[in-house]
């Protein structure tokens, strides 16, 4: 019976080595840990409002409807008759903020129906010529751009 408290000579070696593997394999673990949390930053996360995802997809309708307005073709030929390049007009409205596609699409929702749009073409003039002073575009010939 007291044979089988005492550990034999194999079974003394084998926890040696145990014992010899335990330290590094336990650094290999902490040092492996510690490299995945400094690395990967944690999430940030929070809750988007009904205003917001109301009012993004209220931006992205006023666009769609700003160019369809824009391609058409009697709305092309009056921005062409007046020196600006349809393609410009594009690009200008593509660069709009969210305040000022609302800002456009709520004049054009002011035009009374059937009317000539003419309100609308002479706000784009202008809403293009004060882009054009301040230097963000350069659509117009007779504008003269401060040098950078």
């Amino acid at each position: 019976m007291l044979d089988q408290l005492h550990p034999t000579y194999q079974e003394i070696k084998l926890m040696e080595k145990l014992r010899r593997l335990t330290k590094p394999v336990s650094h290999l673990v902490v040092l492996g840990l510690l490299a995945l949390s400094i690395h990967f930053p944690s999430a940030q996360a929070g809750m988007i409002g009904t205003e917001v995802v109301v009012n993004a997809a209220q931006v992205q309708q006023d666009r769609e409807r700003l160019k369809t307005v824009l391609n058409r073709d009697s709305v092309k030929s009056q921005l062409v008759a007046r020196g600006v390049d349809p393609a410009q007009v594009q690009a200008r409205l593509d660069s709009l903020t969210d305040n000022e596609v609302q800002t456009l699409a709520a004049k054009m929702d002011q035009l009374p129906a059937g009317g000539d749009g003419l309100g609308l073409l002479v706000f784009i003039f202008i809403v293009l010529l004060i882009t054009d002073i301040l230097g963000y575009t350069n659509i117009f010939p007779f504008v003269k751009h401060p040098k950078r």
